[in-house]
């Protein structure tokens, strides 16, 4: 199994930024790509930014690219978002997911563990 921790949440006024981080725990050995989504109250959760292991190749919405940026540390098991130009419509509980297959892709099939989410707020 494997363990996901996400922190870094807060609230921010709008063109701010924040940086949320993502450790893994546990058996990391299986995890071949790690990704955010977010979920805002009433709809559904959406891919944000996924990256692969092997090749670090990242894929992003297209509602985030150019503003949101994510990375991983394979020796620390993290994987971090470092988002700047914040909108309102940034305001969602983000989630931090791994998978056991080189994918990082916006689907959420492509996850096997998931973290427990951290809030993240923007004021206008």
């Amino acid at each position: 199994q494997v363990q996901l921790v996400e922190s870094g949440g807060g609230l921010v006024q709008a063109g701010g930024s924040l940086r949320l981080s993502c450790a893994a725990s546990g058996r990391t050995f299986s995890i071949y790509s790690m990704a955010w989504f977010r979920q805002a109250p009433g709809k559904e959760r959406d891919f944000v930014a996924g990256i692969r292991r092997n090749d670090d190749h990242t894929y992003y919405a297209d509602s985030v690219k150019g503003r949101f940026t994510i990375s991983r540390d394979n020796a620390k098991n993290t994987v971090d978002l470092q988002m700047n130009s914040l909108r309102p419509e940034d305001t969602a509980a983000y989630y931090c997911a791994a998978g056991r297959y080189s994918y990082g892709g916006p689907s959420y099939r492509g996850y096997d563990y998931w973290g427990q989410g951290t809030q993240v707020t923007i004021s206008s």
